[in-house]
């Protein structure tokens, strides 16, 4: 999807809930969140909701609620967009909730871009804080596939060095070894031609 299809299928789904008289406040992350706000150019295959927000309290996301599950679909068949047998692989998918109970780095809430959608209140993860999570994504054994795509978000991203540093920061504290930034952050900057002192994000 890019980002025209993901506009469409965000305001069909939003138009949906609104009909059917419900409302949702859902975390984005990930390919959407980037494309949605023009931080890369690349297509994307879905939209990843970290949290739920009721009221004032985020939620864990998975499973979604079976309305809002049913509604996704509606509009994933209507507009020929990416389903599954799985509801976690679905166009909008709460895949990546995990997340919310490792943590999110710090002051993620405040940083949120918040794009409202008839009954759908969709919150986008800043650039800041995207980079920590395609960091954590890069570094991960389970997206060793999608390894190519996050290095070319990155790329597109181009942190700064101070973003770099907190993003090892935050990944060694989810990955709880402290040898983080060299087995793992490091081959990653090497494969972005990234010049780092890795001491200084300890």
């Amino acid at each position: 999807m890019n980002t025209h299809r993901l506009e469409l299928a965000l305001q069909t789904l939003g138009q949906v809930l609104l009909d059917r008289g419900l409302a949702y406040d859902l975390v984005a992350i990930g390919g959407g969140a980037l494309l949605l706000q023009d931080l890369v150019q690349r297509p994307t295959e879905d939209i990843d909701i970290v949290a739920r927000a009721e009221g004032d309290a985020w939620v864990y996301a998975k499973p979604f609620p079976e309305p809002l599950e049913s509604a996704v679909r509606h509009v994933g068949q209507a507009l020929a967009l990416p389903l599954a047998e799985s509801a976690e692989k679905d166009w909008l998918n709460p895949g990546p909730a995990i997340l919310l109970r490792l943590g999110l780095p710090d002051g993620f809430e405040d940083r949120l871009e918040v794009r409202r959608y008839g009954g759908l209140v969709l919150r986008l993860a800043s650039r800041f804080d995207l980079i920590h999570l395609k960091l954590w994504a890069a570094t991960s054994s389970s997206r060793r596939s999608r390894l190519p795509v996050d290095l070319g978000d990155l790329r597109e991203l181009s942190p700064t060095p101070d973003e770099w540093r907190a993003a090892i920061r935050w990944c060694t504290r989810l990955d709880g070894r402290p040898d983080f930034h060299h087995f793992h952050a490091k081959p990653i900057l090497d494969e972005l031609g990234v010049q780092l002192e890795l001491e200084d994000a300890e």
